[in-house]
């Protein structure tokens, strides 16, 4: 952006690489116009350089931020609905909470070293137990 000149063209694949909001769209377009360069987006055929094509590229940029809040909402609904039957997000245990109990007491009883009941259970060192204090590693 601080290298455009006047008469050079900025050209991208999709509008939505351009910015997230339609805030945020305006003002970087406002900043390409004010170099005296002009805007192309290919997938939806926009030419800022003709006053039909910075109109398109208004509304356009309006739906895409419409549908940005759509999928953020749909997103976060549906997590709350996992939430609500119990489920979350993220990895799965490697350990079970039984193998888990194992390595505590094998680490802990000073039958193996941290890394030895790693070993043992196919696992990495620093694979965490059920609390931070309580990790396979000596």
């Amino acid at each position: 952006m601080q290298q455009l000149r006047k008469g050079d063209q900025v050209i991208v694949w999709k509008l939505d690489r351009l910015s997230r909001s339609l805030k945020d769209l305006l003002l970087t377009l406002e900043k390409i116009e004010n170099t005296g360069a002009d805007f192309r987006s290919i997938t939806e055929n926009i030419d800022t350089s003709t006053p039909a094509g910075r109109m398109m590229m208004q509304i356009v940029g309006s739906f895409a931020e419409f549908e940005r809040a759509m999928l953020r909402e749909r997103t976060k609904n549906g997590l709350a609905a996992a939430r609500q039957e119990g489920r979350v997000g993220g990895r799965r245990p490697k350990l079970t909470p039984q193998q888990q109990k194992e390595i505590i007491l094998l680490v802990t009883s000073g039958h193996k070293t941290g890394a030895d009941a790693a070993r043992l259970f196919r696992v990495h060192p620093s694979t965490r137990c059920t609390t931070p204090s309580q990790t396979p590693h000596g």
